[in-house]
């Protein structure tokens, strides 16, 4: 098998700042496409597994990717040599879920997005001086200068658009906007608090206003996070310890992004009767829910968790899309890129609240 030596950003301990070294990139096989990468997005979830998720490691992280088709499989019939594509999650294709376009409940989600490996051949696609590192990561491992996917998560876009920012369309976009229009299904005139004003919380203000929401609140402690809100149509921006009831007497959706119990308590007596809150954020391990059952009763309330909000990326990205192309969706004013060289203090921006979405660009 021929392979390709490519520049990749290599995690070999947990807890420690990213490498960049000279890694063998195998040829695509398959239903697999070789990708030059343009700019790829820094997600919460590569933070989360640089400090001690169990992924196997030493392993190349991203998963936010955009680029340019260089190559296809054997098998691809859809996507071809000089596409621009934005790169999303993986999945088996064949389970129920899947094959009922729901494909961030695929039943082996965590084998094709986290295993280091590809799923149906038990291997990664990449390697150093002959020996194995864990690659694959959640389908494309973004955070190199090429990148091997699966066609099925590849999503052609046009060649007009902003190559380089539109990765995170694949993943903390998707999951925010997703979350407000698929997962709890609002509409024109809903009213919506979300819960922490980070890329996915503000992604959810945006595809709820693009759908013609009504009054959307956003809670966050973050000054500039609070005005940016406003200057993308939030009604309302207030501190975590407001009382959301005193401004509006409550909304029938809301949306937590932070993961914190103390938060998605607070979030959840925000609901008026029948209203549906949201879950996004990555709780700690031993978090129970936190919510007056007898109150929800009463409300007839409903609580949801979200994973990649409930897109299908060959969807949901054009939509998205769609909407940036009307001027409803401004998603890149979330965007502060960074080269590629720099990922270690672009994981440091996004970590001190200095920059909401970080993207790589080679």
């Amino acid at each position: 098998m021929t392979s390709k030596s490519i520049r990749a950003a290599v995690l070999r301990e947990s807890g420690k700042p990213w490498k960049i070294e000279d890694v063998d990139l195998a040829e695509p096989k398959d239903d697999e496409v070789l990708i030059r990468m343009v700019g790829t997005g820094m997600c919460h979830t590569d933070l989360v597994c640089r400090d001690g998720f169990p992924v196997p490691l030493p392993i190349v992280l991203g998963h936010e990717g955009a680029g340019v088709v260089e190559a296809v499989g054997p098998k691809v019939s859809r996507v071809k040599v000089g596409d621009h594509v934005v790169l999303s999650f993986a999945s088996c294709g064949a389970c129920r879920n899947c094959e009922n376009h729901q494909p961030a409940y695929c039943y082996d989600f965590l084998a094709w997005n986290f295993s280091g490996v590809r799923p149906d051949q038990g291997v990664s696609p990449l390697s150093i001086d002959g020996k194995p590192l864990s690659g694959a990561f959640f389908g494309q491992s973004s955070f190199a200068t090429y990148s091997i996917a699966r066609e099925a998560n590849a999503v052609v876009i046009g060649k007009d658009l902003p190559l380089a920012k539109m990765g995170p369309l694949g993943c903390g976009i998707q999951t925010g906007a997703g979350a407000a229009v698929n997962s709890v299904g609002i509409g024109p005139g809903d009213s919506l608090a979300v819960f922490g004003g980070g890329a996915v919380g503000l992604s959810a203000l945006l595809g709820a206003k693009a759908v013609g929401a009504g009054r959307v609140i956003v809670i966050e402690p973050n000054a500039e996070r609070r005005k940016l809100a406003l200057e993308l149509g939030a009604d309302d921006v207030i501190d975590p310890g407001a009382e959301i009831k005193a401004i509006c007497g409550g909304v029938n959706f809301a949306l937590d992004t932070t993961g914190i119990p103390a938060v998605i308590g607070v979030a959840a007596e925000t609901l008026l009767t029948k209203g549906t809150l949201g879950l996004i954020g990555i709780p700690p391990p031993d978090a129970t829910m936190p919510a007056n059952l007898m109150s929800m009763m009463m409300r007839g309330a409903t609580i949801k968790y979200i994973t990649e909000g409930d897109a299908d990326p060959q969807v949901f990205i054009p939509r998205m899309i769609d909407w940036y192309r009307a001027g409803k969706f401004p998603f890149d004013r979330l965007i502060e890129t960074f080269p590629f060289e720099q990922i270690n203090e672009a994981a440091h921006a996004t970590e001190s609240g200095r920059a909401i979405k970080p993207v790589l660009v080679f």
